[in-house]
């Protein structure tokens, strides 16, 4: 066989492998990463002047300031939620890993080792 026409079967097998790996990745959904545990963003309020600007109420946590200190209980976390306003709720114990995105909709309940509720934060 000739040192030319190995070659060029090489470059055509290497293109043929190149244009089929093009096709099947560009066809392969695109999804985007989840790292958090928390559902889907709610979607956006729809401001008093009916614009279509997003307007997000932040959690009020003068509501809640008195669970500071208290055992931390499950069955509270509806309670928490529902008397500071927040849309979401996420229970970080020491050591737990969170996502860095800030959501002012979101109640973030920090709890101790001995699973005391140490601070509440909005965010």
């Amino acid at each position: 066989m000739k040192p030319c026409m190995t070659l060029a079967k090489l470059a055509l097998v290497s293109a043929s492998a190149v244009l089929l790996t093009a096709c099947v990745s560009s066809q392969m959904p695109i999804s985007p990463a989840n790292d958090d545990v928390d559902a889907a963003p709610p979607p956006p309020a729809v401001a008093p002047n009916g614009s279509n600007q997003e307007q997000v109420v932040a959690c009020d946590l003068d509501a809640i300031q008195s669970a500071i200190g208290e055992p931390f209980d499950e069955a509270e976390v509806a309670q928490l939620q529902s008397d500071s306003g927040a849309r979401q709720v996420r229970v970080l114990r020491p050591g737990d890993m969170a996502t860095m995105d800030h959501r002012p909709d979101r109640l973030n309940v920090h709890l101790d080792d001995q699973d005391m509720i140490e601070d509440l934060r909005c965010g």
